[in-house]
């Protein structure tokens, strides 16, 4: 299979992981990754792009926190116990025909690594946006983001997936956009 580098808003998921209460807190990166997953989330709402939000156990490590929360629009929620989330994404995945799946989340080499080689796996072309991804400590985060690359995802950036987005400056979506990357 060849890697897809390209980016249509048509074809396109943003799949959010785990970013919940009592996890998040041990990320020293958390600023950092909300501001890059909001960004990703206003693009989506202006292009039309699904959302999908995965929540580990959240009885016991709580909901998705509020500085993701409040800027979720419409989107689909899957609780799972199991790291990936390819199970409990699969069906919603299917049902929205689209082949190429943004992930964000945490923690890069658990549930992110684990859901992006499954993802792979089944034929999705994956873009794992590199500051928009977290782990407590950064050699598990640049180890998970290794990992993805090898098993055939692309490692990018939230600028990067922005513009490949947007196509043309003009757009509606571009003067949006632009000013908050400010």
């Amino acid at each position: 299979m060849s890697i897809n580098y390209r980016l249509d808003k048509d074809d396109t998921i943003l799949v959010i992981v785990d970013f919940q209460e009592k996890l998040m807190k041990a990320m020293s990166q958390s600023e950092k990754v909300y501001k890059n997953t909001n960004l990703l989330l206003v693009a989506a709402e202006q292009m039309g792009i699904p959302v999908i939000v995965t929540e580990q156990y959240p009885r016991g490590l709580g909901g998705t926190v509020e500085e993701i929360k409040e800027h979720l629009q419409d989107c689909k929620y899957v609780e799972k116990m199991k790291f990936s989330a390819f199970e409990g994404v699969q069906e919603l995945l299917t049902n929205m025909n689209r082949k190429t799946i943004l992930i964000t989340g945490s923690e890069t080499h658990v549930c992110v690594f684990q859901t992006t080689r499954d993802l792979v796996e089944a034929g999705f072309n994956v873009q794992v946006v590199k500051d928009a991804v977290c782990s407590r400590f950064k050699e598990n985060h640049l180890n998970g983001l290794q990992l993805m690359k090898d098993v055939g995802a692309v490692i990018t950036n939230t600028e990067t997936v922005l513009f490949d987005l947007m196509k043309v400056a003009g757009s509606p979506e571009f003067k949006i956009i632009s000013p908050l990357l400010k």
